[in-house]
């Protein structure tokens, strides 16, 4: 667990959206109706990037909604535990906090059974529940693609990206768009490439998947998926490459930046590992390939380990791995 932060404590990273529990089954490589018990641990992308920034000392603090029942207050206090600010941890009252239920059949890509009917309760937030001065004077706004996918959380997420506005350059703030892209929360790709393209007018950086850009701007290919993103304003953008490592992209050059090698236990949160990571690095203000080089430790790490919140790493992890570096690959 990481010690909360003080009371006054500055709030660097407010992460906005989906909230849940997860169910980690403790039998490996069956699929989920051969498996017999589980382990429950906090999740989704929005509070696991709030969490690992908190590792990585980060002031982190997520806006959300849970429901009036125990997984609700096993969140506010899981995030307590975890030295992330659960203050703009609001409450649906008709709603159940979700749970996610996974299998580690393959565990390096495990199918998730998601729970979050007839609506979660993070995808209920309207303009009342936001702090809409953070909003504008945090330096780091997290937003997710899933905060679009339904309303009134597609309308409220917006409203805050046009009240925060585009960060200015070399500003030291930033608002992160992380594409998060989950099929069965959209009616179609096209729906979500309409609401991603609103979201890219505010962002001044993008992080996805091969999977997750060609739904963004039409193409898997990560060089012209970060060409087109860099045209519509944004800074800085990484399209993670599986093995392949992660592909860095600014006006300036394209580098792709080697994985860290490890034997995979569950891939699920390797991802949200390497969005706290990329946080930390930018709040931290180094340079993009340094960046994705510790968000590739911080993924790399979480795979090799099972659950999401609780295996986040701390600084001194990632500087042990990171020593061990290979060095970037200029792409253009």
């Amino acid at each position: 667990m990481t010690t909360p932060p003080s009371a006054g404590t500055a709030i660097e990273l407010l992460t906005v959206g989906r909230v849940g529990v997860d169910l980690y089954p403790q039998q490996s490589g069956v699929p989920l109706e051969q498996v017999s018990t589980f382990a429950k641990s906090l999740g989704g992308t929005a509070t696991n990037v709030a969490v690992g920034a908190a590792r990585l000392g980060r002031c982190s603090a997520v806006l959300t909604k849970v429901g009036p029942d125990g997984f609700g207050n096993y969140v506010r206090s899981a995030l307590t535990g975890f030295g992330v600010d659960n203050s703009f941890v609001g409450t649906a009252p008709e709603l159940l906090t979700p749970v996610v239920f996974c299998a580690l059949d393959p565990p390096e890509d495990p199918p998730l059974l998601f729970y979050r009917l007839p609506t979660a309760p993070d995808l209920t937030l309207t303009g009342a529940d936001v702090p809409w001065d953070l909003v504008a004077a945090v330096p780091l706004l997290w937003v997710t693609g899933t905060g679009v996918s339904a309303e009134p959380a597609r309308g409220t997420q917006l409203a805050m990206l046009e009240h925060r506005g585009r960060p200015d350059a070399g500003s030291g703030r930033w608002t992160v768009v992380d594409l998060d892209w989950r099929p069965m929360f959209w009616k179609s790709p096209a729906e979500a490439r309409q609401q991603y393209e609103r979201m890219f007018e505010f962002a001044t950086v993008a992080v996805g998947n091969r999977e997750e850009v060609e739904v963004a701007v039409g193409t898997r290919d990560p060089e012209q998926a970060a060409r087109r993103l860099l045209d519509l304003g944004v800074e800085l953008v990484l399209v993670k490459k599986g093995a392949e490592g992660v592909l860095v992209a600014t006006a300036e050059s394209m580098v792709t930046v080697a994985p860290q090698r490890v034997e995979v236990v569950c891939g699920l949160g390797a991802g949200d590992a390497f969005g706290a990571a990329l946080a930390h690095g930018l709040l931290s203000g180094w340079a993009p390939t340094t960046i994705a080089e510790y968000a590739n430790a911080a993924g790399a790490i979480v795979a090799s380990r099972l659950a999401c919140a609780d295996a986040m790493p701390g600084v001194d992890e990632l500087h042990a791995l990171v020593e061990r570096r290979p060095v970037p690959e200029q792409v253009g």
